[in-house]
């Protein structure tokens, strides 16, 4: 038997032929190819096949006005057209020029604070300041140094001189905003009627000298350069001297003189 010496051609081997070959081959087929050997894999295979599905097509406007109601409006807008259509037109010229009003304000200053209220004087208080106002010459004889009954207004003197216990020394002073000796003893006796004069030196000169034992209270205590009130017991009433105030202290005067103004 001869023998060949061309060697045996034997087949290749194919590619494996599976449902999804078809799909590869599809690729250079026509759509219409594809759509039919498509369905034959897809129900060979079970798979669904949507790749090469047709894409869905956009919904019409009839679709979209079915599907979405539309929403009306009219009555949300109801109140603004009103307030538009009934509100007043406001026209400004372009020239128009804008102004403050301002009231024209007068100051007052307040009224001055009414003065303090007068206290009235005692009586006896203005018949001192009514004989005062009369001549010398016409003056009651108590005022020239006449003696007078023991212990007139002699109460009354010391009281009225406690009052002003704690007024300050004043030299020259004749008030209770401040007082000297001898301003003091002159306003305490001119509250009982009795007009004294200024100084202690020329209060020493009236009324009527008397003895300590028989000095009353009220009546003058006179030394160099002082004057003071009895106040009866070894005390007096007196302006003492500057930096200190009327004060009721014992009687310190070494010789002192004693004097009734009635």
């Amino acid at each position: 038997m001869p023998v060949s010496s061309i060697p045996a051609r034997h087949r290749s081997a194919g590619w494996p032929v599976t449902p999804l070959s078809d799909l590869a081959s599809t690729a250079t087929g026509t759509l219409s190819v594809v759509g039919r050997r498509s369905v034959v894999v897809a129900a060979s295979s079970g798979l669904i096949m949507s790749v090469f599905a047709a894409p869905a097509a956009a919904s019409s406007p009839a679709e979209i006005a079915t599907n979405h109601p539309s929403v009306d409006t009219s009555s949300l807008t109801a109140g603004a057209r009103a307030a538009l259509t009934t509100s007043p037109v406001v026209a400004v010229p372009d020239d128009a020029s804008w102004a403050l009003d301002i009231p024209a304000i007068t100051v007052i200053a307040d009224p001055p604070p009414p003065p303090p209220p007068v206290r009235a004087a005692p009586a006896a208080a203005s018949r001192s300041s009514a004989r005062a106002a009369l001549p010398a010459e016409a003056a009651p004889a108590a005022e020239i140094g006449a003696p007078a009954p023991a212990s007139a207004n002699g109460s009354a003197i010391v009281e009225i001189a406690s009052r002003y216990v704690g007024v300050p020394y004043l030299w020259g002073g004749t008030t209770p905003d401040g007082f000297d000796c001898s301003g003091y003893t002159s306003y305490v006796y001119a509250q009982v009627g009795i007009t004294l004069p200024r100084t202690s030196s020329a209060q020493r000169t009236i009324g009527t000298v008397v003895s300590r034992a028989d000095a009353q209270p009220g009546d003058l205590i006179w030394s160099p350069g002082h004057i003071a009130i009895y106040a009866g017991g070894d005390q007096q009433v007196d302006a003492p001297r500057p930096g200190q105030s009327i004060q009721i202290r014992s009687i310190w005067q070494s010789n002192p003189v004693f004097i009734r103004v009635g």
